[in-house]
């Protein structure tokens, strides 16, 4: 038996093999649970790493998925309703969706720049565990994760639009954990540090190498341990907290 048998566990940000969020998915599909998958395939599209084939990858999962841009005001109420309609409820929510492109240094800022960053990476998050929390029913046993990046461990140069809306989701992490703690939900979240999923060139793959302890970077799954045992009933006496897995990265 796995810890989340009869558990549904929503999953934002799964398209492709190489991201965290497939190896979240098929942690917690290993665990037992029955996965419903947020996808964006335009995205990975338009960048240099490409798009897998969706279809190939919710088979791969034993998932069922939903395409939607989440910087849609109203995308994370459909996306939540469409989980819900698939499996009767969802129990665990990992918001591992993120929008890191097209950002800069201070001097080159707008306000389409920030507030795109915004909608994606903290406002849709906030929303979707609004959402979650609306359909929850059960007296305990809920799970939201949030994913965050070093931001409040260092300076993320070139990356301030990224930065300011992660540092939002940092910040929201312990109010929100105490709204919802007397309804049986934790909330927490994960900086998984830098990690290989294969967008890096080679001088700033070997900035982080040397910088690392094991002289790696991060690989999907490690993020996706933690992640994926924070939804475990194992876990049930965490929230409010955001845990930083990087491996000793010495900034």
């Amino acid at each position: 038996m796995g810890q989340l048998d009869g558990r549904v566990a929503l999953v934002t940000g799964v398209s492709r093999r190489q991201g965290i969020g497939y190896a979240i998915a098929s942690r917690l599909a290993g665990l037992g649970a029955e996965l419903f998958v947020q996808h964006h395939a335009a995205h990975d599209a338009s960048q240099p790493w490409g798009a897998d084939d969706v279809d190939e990858v919710l088979a791969e999962l034993g998932a069922r998925g939903l395409g939607v841009d989440l910087a849609e005001a109203d995308a994370p109420d459909r996306l939540m309703a469409a989980a819900v309609e698939a499996f009767g409820r969802v129990d665990v929510l990992v918001c591992n969706h993120a929008r890191s492109g097209g950002d800069g240094p201070l001097g080159s800022l707008d306000a389409a720049m920030l507030d795109g960053h915004y909608a994606v990476n903290a406002r849709s998050s906030i929303l979707l565990a609004q959402a979650f929390a609306r359909q929850w029913s059960r007296p305990d046993g809920g799970r939201i994760v949030f994913l965050t990046s070093g931001q409040n461990l260092g300076p993320m140069p070139g990356e301030i639009a990224y930065a300011a809306s992660k540092g939002a989701l940092h910040a929201v992490v312990g109010t929100l954990s105490h709204e919802l703690a007397d309804r049986g939900i934790t909330v927490n979240a994960v900086n998984p540090g830098p990690t290989d999923t294969g967008w890096a060139g080679p001088e700033l793959t070997d900035f982080v190498h040397e910088r690392m302890p094991l002289k790696r970077w991060g690989r999907p799954d490690d993020a996706a341990r933690l992640i994926s045992w924070l939804c475990t009933p194992d876990a049930a006496w965490i929230t409010g907290q955001v845990i930083n897995s990087e491996g000793g990265f010495r900034r």
